[in-house]
């Protein structure tokens, strides 16, 4: 049976907690921060654990980080 491969956009984009969660950079801070509130934008600073049906998805395209 052939190795799965690991899409290269995943492995670039999340990474795998101890136990098995979803780390991913938080979403809407590349650009356009004049019109993001004060408030959205000091949310969004660092990671955030994906929501178990994202993680379902991501899980997949990562086939041997578990």
């Amino acid at each position: 049976m052939p190795k799965m491969k690991t899409k290269s956009a995943a492995k670039k984009r999340f990474k795998m907690t101890a136990t098995g969660r979803v780390k991913a950079g938080v979403a809407g801070k590349r650009h356009g921060m004049i019109k993001r509130s004060t408030d959205f934008i000091r949310k969004a600073t660092g990671t955030m654990l994906l929501s178990d049906s994202d993680a379902k998805i991501v899980k997949k395209y990562m086939p041997y980080n578990r």
